[in-house]
């Protein structure tokens, strides 16, 4: 099984895409800020001061996100395949995937307008417990009673990261740190870019690149 990176802006449904392989392919998604809530939410003098940067907008030191994954991957299977997502964000992380004894196969960005971006992150909203996104932004996302989850009737809530100041320091940051990683995977020849704003269209692409059935396009 292949081993990809998903790289995109705060947003860009990463997640979704990640979630969808998954489902199909049973592949084991890394979610580097999955992993970093989770410290949080254990409440270790490292989750407390992760939740302050996090709040922020801030990025964590590299070699804390570093520690934080190579612990999670000693457990982990490895066998299915690995979608990494929000790792690495620039060079120094690359850098420090590269020195893994892990093969990446592809690397695909998901191209996607920063209009849209900020629409989707200030409108959406998650079910507590089933999990559920929703988005009021979007009339097909919307919940069918305001803040009320259809599937469970649980109460949605809001990720307190996701601001308008908070959206335009995490984009910033992304503009700066994350750009040349696209070089980085560019020079490897393993970049593939994906600009369709359909979450189906962006998913058989995916497909397509695991199955090496769609030609290397660069950035």
């Amino acid at each position: 099984m292949k081993n990809i990176i998903l790289i995109a802006p705060p947003g860009a449904g990463k997640g979704t895409q990640a979630s969808m392989l998954v489902e199909k392919l049973n592949m084991l998604h890394i979610s580097i800020g999955d992993l970093l809530r989770n410290e949080v939410n254990k409440q270790t003098e490292l989750g407390k001061s992760l939740e302050v940067r996090m709040q922020t907008g801030k990025l964590v030191d590299d070699e804390i996100i570093f520690e934080v994954l190579k612990s999670y991957l000693k457990d982990a299977d490895l066998s299915k395949g690995i979608i990494f997502d929000g790792f690495p964000r620039n060079i120094s992380q690359a850098q420090m995937l590269d020195s893994l004894d892990i093969q990446i196969d592809s690397a695909i960005y998901l191209d996607v307008p920063k209009s849209v971006l900020e629409s989707r992150i200030l409108g959406r909203k998650t079910c507590p417990n089933c999990k559920t996104g929703y988005n009021s932004n979007f009339e097909n996302m919307k919940p069918k009673v305001e803040d009320i989850c259809d599937k469970c009737g649980s109460k949605l809530i809001t990720r307190q990261d996701d601001t308008k100041d908070v959206f335009e320091n995490r984009y910033e940051t992304y503009i700066n740190e994350t750009q040349p990683v696209l070089e980085f995977y560019k020079s490897k020849q393993i970049l593939f870019n994906i600009k369709s704003l359909d979450k189906d269209e962006i998913f058989n692409n995916i497909i397509k690149i695991i199955d090496n059935t769609l030609p290397l396009e660069g950035i």
